[in-house]
């Protein structure tokens, strides 16, 4: 930790009392609950759209960064939008494609310090800014009707992770979760069966059934619309 770092943290905590501390709190509730009602009010007259996750690091020459854009157009050309983080990266590819394809293209953006701002593909008016995590994660599971998952880092498990224990609990509807790009995923669903599974009985065997594992974005895409064949579009909770 470097001494800029160390001072941000000594500000951060230095003379607030606990009344001071609870009072601030008090007021957050409010920034929160106008976080909700703005995205809900949004994202309610958008309609049925799938999101896509993945690294914000990923370069636009990366076979990944045109796999999401490939996904994302044919998408579009199926009647969905699309739903990204915002920002550069696979998110950027997804929105690029979404726009291509002449569909909705929408951006949850989180406002973090030092970084960079949404990409130029989302629709103006679908822009939607966010200051808390959960609030925007919220939004993306009520207004999903599917995830497709790319390579990516923290922030991609942390969605995609989210989303698998939701609907394997019950607490939102069963709707279509993909991995897309079998070589990246293929260490990590090893050890969620060999030792997650077979060895620690953390999770069941029909629990592997809660995704899909694919390579191309015609699999991809068809994964979403044969769920949706059988199924209403609707928000999931």
């Amino acid at each position: 930790m470097n001494t800029n770092e160390e001072e941000k943290i000594r500000k951060a905590f230095e003379h607030k009392t606990w009344q001071e501390v609870k009072a601030a709190d008090s007021w957050q509730i409010f920034k929160i609950m106008a976080e909700f009602v703005d995205g809900f009010e949004k994202m309610s007259k958008i309609g049925p759209c799938v999101s896509v996750f993945g690294s914000a690091r990923t370069k636009p020459d990366s076979p990944f960064y045109k796999l999401a854009e490939e996904i994302a157009f044919k998408l579009t050309r199926e009647g969905y939008g699309v739903i990204t983080g915002g920002g550069p990266g696979i998110m950027e590819a997804a929105n690029r494609g979404a726009k291509a394809g002449g569909g909705k293209s929408v951006g949850l953006n989180i406002v973090l310090p030092f970084e960079q701002s949404s990409n130029p593909f989302i629709d103006k008016d679908k822009i939607i800014d966010f200051d808390y995590f959960f609030v925007r994660k919220t939004i993306f599971l009520r207004y999903s009707q599917g995830f497709i998952a790319l390579p990516g880092g923290f922030g991609t498990l942390d969605e995609l992770f989210e989303a698998l224990t939701l609907v394997q609990t019950n607490k939102i509807a069963h709707f279509p979760i993909v991995l897309a790009g079998k070589k990246y995923w293929t260490g990590m669903l090893e050890w969620i069966k060999s030792t997650m599974m077979d060895e620690e009985h953390n999770i069941s065997p029909e629990d592997l059934n809660l995704f899909k594992v694919v390579d191309s974005a015609d699999e991809a895409v068809k994964v979403i619309v044969d769920f949706y064949s059988q199924y209403l579009l609707k928000p999931n909770f």
